[in-house]
């Protein structure tokens, strides 16, 4: 079997000012390739043979996405396809170009509506810089593989189209997360479901100490007759919503159950779930927030209070 490294991917990503680059290079970025912008080319060499980023393993070849335009120190169209025609002759790179086009009026619109000026027209308006800027740009657009004219893109529909041509295999980072109510909510949940509905383990003296992570309590749990169905309900929305979090870039999901303390329902819910979304595809972390939190017991005898009030008045 051949050991030979398949050749590091290099995207020099180019076009108009106000065309997109910097949304193209972020998404890239959230979707694990290595990014830099307006590097010089004389550095360009020195990048390459740098180790790799702190947190990376040396070993991994992640992809490079190299902006340059016109604001790049000692931009030259030619000069940089020169560079470009010179790695693509060294066998370890196998480098791409993606230029952002858009239209005049757009871009002028852009300028106008953000109120800055064009790189290339700061004491004119924007129109002579986007002319100028163009017919520099020409001889890379001419060489692009990829075009992109984001005229008519929001930056969500250019952050799709990227995704779509680099990064197909983009997944959120999926935590489920058990929580109490008791201690307050997360601030982080995308989705939260209030599992205090369930049977409470709390009520049990030989289960009150223990976690939704021993059998007992979980047998406890799941024999709620409401279990079952409350959790598949629960599965089948994840699973018909998680895949359009990652069609739309989103890097991180948190899906929070909460319970009275989060140390019996809660837990056991967030592990049930986990399990089920495995067998379903998805690769999720767990994370127990108040699982070794001390118990509050006049909360639950307060809320056990307010239950037996409310049944006797028939609420």
């Amino acid at each position: 079997m051949s050991n030979a490294r398949s050749p590091k991917s290099i995207l020099i990503v180019t076009g108009l000012s106000g065309a997109g680059k910097s949304t193209s290079l972020k998404t890239l970025e959230d979707a694990g390739w290595e990014t830099v912008d307006n590097l010089p080319l004389m550095l360009l060499d020195r990048l390459l043979a740098a180790p790799a980023p702190e947190g990376h393993d040396a070993r991994e070849e992640r992809p490079l996405a190299f902006g340059v335009d016109s604001r790049t120190r000692g931009f030259d169209a030619e000069a940089i396809l020169a560079v470009i025609a010179t790695l693509r002759q060294r066998k370890e790179y196998r480098v791409e170009i993606l230029f952002l086009d858009c239209s005049g009026s757009v871009l002028e619109r852009r300028y106008a509506e953000t109120r800055r000026r064009h790189p290339l027209a700061l004491d004119r308006p924007a129109a002579d810089g986007i002319a100028r800027e163009r017919e520099l740009m020409e001889p890379l657009r001419r060489a692009a593989e990829h075009v992109i004219d984001s005229s008519d893109l929001t930056s969500n529909a250019l952050q799709q189209a990227i995704r779509q041509r680099f990064a197909q295999s983009f997944e959120s980072t999926l935590t489920l997360l058990s929580f109490g109510f008791s201690r307050g909510v997360p601030r982080d949940a995308d989705l939260m479901f209030d599992m205090r509905f369930l049977q409470n383990p709390y009520w049990d003296e030989s289960l009150r100490d223990l976690t939704g992570l021993d059998p007992e309590v979980r047998a406890h749990v799941m024999a709620d007759p409401l279990f079952d169905k409350a959790v598949g309900q629960i599965e089948a929305l994840l699973i018909t919503i998680l895949p359009r979090y990652s069609e739309d870039g989103k890097a991180y999901v948190t899906i929070a159950f909460g319970c009275t303390g989060g140390r019996h329902r809660s837990v056991c819910v967030t592990e049930e779930i986990a399990m089920r979304l495995r067998a379903a595809g998805f690769s999720p972390t767990i994370a127990h927030r108040n699982l070794e939190s001390t118990q509050l017991d006049a909360y639950e005898n307060r809320r056990q209070s307010d239950r037996n009030g409310n049944e006797g008045r028939g609420v």
